[in-house]
């Protein structure tokens, strides 16, 4: 009884875990989970509204993805943390690279296992060239369009030099980005030089955290009942998903597509 009373009149600190796992993509099926807005918008606006909140987890496992989509997760814990005055806790599991580490660091500290794998602070794009191949087989390209720059890097045509530099420029656009939003997120904490921390590369979370691209190593729950008491409560917060076979024939080949898009881009990371 005397539990009881005191739970009622002294209820425990409540922490909300939201999983950020997988490929973030501004479109994601029903068998691809992609990470986004969109999809995400709930389950984050979900985390901040219980009373007594003492913290926000955010579970990262991610291999990245699109930049603008991480973008705007990032900035939207940030909205809501902000306006709920409370921290942010990133725990990385596997990967936090690229978009990945992006939304990491939306957090106010970033905890990590020694073996997971951070950073690739840049911008990659990446494709095919079909000319050669379609000219053999005897393939006669039709293109038509209006304006020049319709043509950008058109996988089917010779590629030219004024557009890889294009390209590259956009890519630069990006990653400037990319350095303003960590440079903000991890000021007065990064310990190496820009020329190190964002060059693309990654590190194991022991090296990140020397780095200052993370804070502590650990895991959620031993931290979160270290930072908030035994009697913390930590609660699971995400969306229900639909039964994979609802729409299983519906864009069969997208959803093959997009899950080897997704095995691929875990795969660079050696999972």
């Amino acid at each position: 009884m005397n539990e009881w009373v005191e739970r009622f009149s002294n209820p425990p600190p409540v922490v909300t875990v939201v999983r950020l796992a997988g490929l973030i993509a501004a479109g994601g099926g029903m068998l691809r989970g992609g990470l986004n807005l969109a999809g995400q918008a709930g389950v984050l606006k979900a985390a901040f509204a219980p009373r007594r909140l003492a913290a926000v987890a955010l579970a990262i496992n991610s291999p990245g993805g699109s930049p603008v989509q991480s973008s705007l997760l990032g900035r939207r814990i940030r909205a809501h943390a902000e306006e709920r005055k409370v921290p942010v806790i990133a725990f990385v599991e596997d990967v936090a690279a690229s978009g990945g580490y992006w939304l990491a660091a939306a957090a106010d500290e970033i905890v990590v296992d020694p073996a997971s794998i951070l950073g690739s602070i840049g911008v990659v794009s990446a494709g095919f060239g079909f000319h050669d191949a379609i000219a053999r087989l005897g393939i006669e390209r039709r293109l038509h369009t209006q304006g020049e720059r319709k043509r950008l890097l058109d996988p089917f045509l010779p590629e030219k030099p004024e557009d890889v530099a294009r390209l590259e420029a956009l890519q630069g656009d990006i990653h400037e980005e990319f350095k303003a939003w960590v440079r903000e997120r991890r000021a007065g904490r990064l310990k190496a030089d820009e020329a190190t921390l964002f060059d693309g590369d990654i590190w194991t979370g022991r090296r990140a955290v020397e780095l200052g691209l993370a804070d502590a190593i650990g895991d959620l729950r031993s931290t979160v009942r270290a930072r908030f008491g035994d009697k913390v409560r930590i609660l699971p917060v995400g969306r229900r998903r639909a039964w994979p076979w609802r729409g299983l024939f519906r864009g069969a080949a997208d959803h093959a597509l997009a899950a080897l898009e997704e095995r691929l881009a875990w795969a660079r990371w050696g999972l």
